[in-house]
């Protein structure tokens, strides 16, 4: 899934790029208006992340733009004002959600999770996406979670990837480059550090026993396997 982040502060918009890109999300970073047009219009996003103020052209004047191609395209505003009457034009303009700066990480992944649920509820290959079970795990991509009983468990985009790995692969061991290649991309340099941090981090949420793992099993020295009853 793509993301066209416009935002004319670095440090925002390189934090957002790399918290998007730990979620499994591909991404485009701009830094004025009327460069987010251009790509929008080139790259085809699947959501938009909209500072207000920027140079040149505004994020509101942009939203506009965007409007006249897309009305369906979800667009989150990222901005530092507050006040009502700002949420009021961006709501008018389409607006699906606002961040206000400053703004925490666990905030801006709860609503940008909230938009990918509804862009792959928009789409008919992403509602096709079946959800699965693993050991005693229902997995539900299309609404990056999962269940265990009466548990829900929150996931990202890369770990709904891996799981689905994983389980179309059942009983065959999934080496370390072929989940990167399908979870991380081709562009992304093999780092069986990351990767090993990332199945850890996913195994404490999923895992009844995060130290005797029963979906995610490691195979030392070749990846990992999902091993079906």
């Amino acid at each position: 899934m793509k993301v066209l982040v416009a935002e004319d502060d670095k440090h925002i918009r390189e934090g957002l790029i790399e918290l998007l890109q730990n979620e499994g999300y591909e991404t485009i970073a701009v830094a004025d208006g009327q460069q987010a047009i251009r790509d929008f219009d080139a790259e085809s996003p699947d959501f938009i992340c909209l500072d207000i103020m920027m140079p040149g052209v505004n994020g509101y004047d942009v939203c506009r733009e965007i409007r006249k191609r897309n009305q369906e395209m979800p667009i989150i505003f990222i901005t530092a004002k507050s006040e009502e009457i700002d949420k009021v034009i961006g709501l008018e303009l389409g607006a699906d959600d606002f961040i206000t700066k400053p703004f925490g990480v666990r905030e801006v992944l709860a609503r940008i999770r909230a938009v990918t649920r509804r862009c792959m509820a928009s789409k008919k290959g992403d509602r096709q996406r079946q959800s699965f079970v693993m050991d005693d795990l229902n997995v539900l991509p299309a609404e990056l979670r999962a269940q265990r009983n009466e548990d829900t468990i929150e996931l990202s985009l890369r770990d709904i990837k891996i799981l689905e790995t994983l389980y179309k692969n059942k009983g065959e061991v999934v080496s370390r480059d072929t989940l990167f290649d399908k979870c991380w991309g081709f562009e992304h340099m093999p780092n069986s550090r990351t990767l090993d941090q990332h199945i850890s981090q996913l195994r404490k949420r999923i895992e009844l026993d995060p130290k005797e793992p029963q979906i995610i099993l490691t195979v030392h020295g070749a990846g990992y396997r999902y091993e079906a009853d």
